[in-house]
């Protein structure tokens, strides 16, 4: 079986440069075309520091097209991941994408449009963050409470995270059961967070040194559970993403999540 071609769009940022050098490493993909219009015609090496792939970084996304791409992973911020998944519908290549924000109409307007290729949209690559959300969801309907705290780097320029909103959204499809906040009043307002899906709190931690970490916890009577995870570099999401492009092909229409691919 010939590897599968994949492209980078947004090469030069902090996540393209991870996902190009994750791509270039896999024995089963072939790093073909990469897309970042600050570094137009500079060797993709000089780019992204990979060794073993030499061509020029392309500054539009024509040039997936012409290296035929088949996969192209997508780490570029909403607006541009907007325009970027109608070129990749209307030129048939397989989309795998890790911007979050976009709106239930824009996820049916996407599928829509996808109808010669696939595309994968996850709030989160890390393996063990998928696997959080999926626990917090099958412990929802036990429980009574429920907080979320989000923690990003300093850099991050969205509140709360797409994780979080995605954690929150599962637990309150799971259960409608949730007891009320006591709260009355906030001598700081603010003080109990965000109210998601359910009025579940949600609280967001924007932190010098953190990459991207998530803690659940649930109580009811006489106990509380804590669900948490870390990603401490942001390789923590190359497997995830790495099993999406290899996969992505094989799953119809969109999928929104990694839940799908990863078969839970």
């Amino acid at each position: 079986m010939s590897a599968i071609r994949v492209g980078v769009v947004g090469a030069g940022g902090r996540m393209g440069i991870a996902v190009s050098n994750a791509v270039c490493s896999d024995p089963e993909l072939d790093f073909v075309a990469a897309i970042d219009p600050r570094y137009d015609g500079i060797d993709v090496g000089e780019v992204t520091g990979v060794s073993g792939c030499s061509f020029d970084v392309a500054g539009d996304n024509n040039a997936l097209v012409h290296a035929k791409v088949d996969v192209v992973i997508d780490f570029t911020h909403i607006d541009a991941a907007r325009k970027n998944l109608e070129f990749f519908a209307a030129n048939g290549i397989h989309a795998v994408v890790g911007t979050s924000g976009f709106t239930e109409a824009e996820f049916t307007e996407i599928e829509a449009a996808f109808t010669t290729s696939n595309c994968l949209i996850a709030p989160n690559f890390a393996i063990g963050a998928v696997l959080m959300m999926r626990f917090a969801e099958l412990a929802a309907p036990f429980f009574d409470t429920a907080e979320i705290v989000e923690m990003h780097h300093d850099a991050k320029v969205d509140a709360p995270s797409g994780t979080a909103v995605s954690t929150v959204e599962r637990m309150a499809k799971a259960s409608d059961t949730w007891a009320k906040d006591p709260t009355e009043s906030e001598t700081l307002p603010g003080a109990r967070g965000a109210k998601g899906p359910a009025g579940i709190p949600v609280h967001s931690i924007r932190m010098r040194g953190a990459v991207a970490h998530q803690e659940v916890v649930l109580g009811t009577t006489g106990q509380t559970l804590t669900i948490r995870h870390d990603s401490i570099d942001r390789s923590s999401f190359m497997p995830g993403v790495m099993i999406a492009a290899k996969r992505i092909g094989g799953v119809p229409g969109l999928s929104v999540g990694l839940d799908g691919v990863l078969g839970l």
